[in-house]
């Protein structure tokens, strides 16, 4: 069964497929005029329109067969009350090619399609069926989730700014261009830590407000630029790691999954694994926004069909073919 994916997050437009073994991905970050912090919900929609088609274009040119369903991010979490206009771009196009193609369409919020991407490029698909816990952290969600068969349950997470967001911020006063993360994990790799690190937080919450407020007190005190790249790193990998070690003290020795696009951070990675040296960490291609994961979910779900047909009656920046997971 071949499955098609479509994710039109805050900053990639990305469409994947999945044949149950293998992804074939397209994705392309949205245009952001340089020393700005970001783009309105109306220009990301406008961009989404405007890439979608040309990836879709490249995609479909190399689909290994006919599409026999359809999958589409259409908001941030399974939470009442998400949403977010960006994801209008994605679910359009999706009910027409589904409505065209007389296959079900299938929706999933962009928070699963993480998980799902970050699982299979793990060689982890075998854990939908058991419980883990599983660290969200972008710059529109630093969440710590307890992912079970039954549910996925909000455990923990930020109290204020998101950890992409100070990420960013960050990254925006060491005059580093939006989005800020891989310059700033690149540019961290080289530092040393100015100050001791002293995190005060609730087992399950954090904060990163005063994170910014102290990278600004560093550049001030002349501190260099990879210092305080370093210290802002580490402050974030110290509260995830904080978090899951209240998760694993309340819910036992449950297995450790990272995804989103912080977790591509390579200071934050040897932190975690550091810590916890079976935490599982997917590729950067999987790890931060991609549509991966909703085309896996779409070929392997049956529920959130949103077509007249039922389920029964249905007959990669450019990284191309992506190949077999990795184990």
């Amino acid at each position: 069964m071949i499955s098609l994916g479509i994710d039109t997050s805050n900053y990639t437009t990305s469409a994947a497929l999945y044949d149950g073994a293998q992804i074939r991905q397209e994705k392309q970050p949205l245009p952001v005029k340089s020393g700005a912090r970001g783009l309105r919900q109306s220009e990301a929609l406008f961009h989404h329109n405007a890439q979608l088609p040309e990836l879709l274009e490249r995609l479909l040119s190399n689909a290994p067969g006919p599409i026999e369903a359809v999958g589409v991010s259409d908001k941030p979490r399974s939470a009442e009350g998400s949403y977010m206009p960006c994801f209008l771009a994605g679910v359009s196009v999706a009910r027409g090619i589904a409505a065209a193609l007389r296959v079900p369409l299938r929706r999933f919020s962009h928070q699963e399609g993480h998980l799902a991407a970050a699982l299979y490029a793990a060689g982890r698909l075998a854990w939908r069926e058991r419980a883990y816990l599983a660290f969200h952290v972008s710059g529109g969600t630093t969440e710590c989730l307890l992912v079970t068969p039954q549910e996925t349950r909000l455990l923990g997470g930020t109290e204020d700014l998101n950890a992409g967001q100070a990420v960013d911020r960050v990254g925006l006063m060491l005059g580093l261009d939006f989005p800020a993360g891989p310059a700033l994990d690149k540019l961290a790799q080289g530092g040393a830590l100015p100050r001791f690190i002293k995190v005060n937080q609730k087992s399950f919450t954090c904060s990163f407000s005063g994170l910014e407020n102290q990278c600004r007190q560093l550049i001030g005190q002349g501190s260099p630029p990879e210092g305080v790249a370093l210290y802002c790193i580490e402050f974030i990998s110290h509260c995830l790691e904080n978090i899951a070690r209240a998760a694993i003290g309340e819910y036992g020795a449950l297995p450790l999954l990272f995804t989103g696009g912080v977790s591509c951070s390579e200071v934050l990675r040897r932190h975690i694994l550091g810590q916890f040296p079976g935490a599982v960490f997917a590729p950067p291609a999987f790890s931060a926004d991609n549509a991966a994961g909703i085309a896996v979910l779409a070929g392997a779900s049956p529920e959130n069909i949103d077509s007249p047909l039922e389920a029964g009656e249905a007959h990669a920046v450019h990284s191309g073919h992506l190949g077999q997971p990795t184990q």
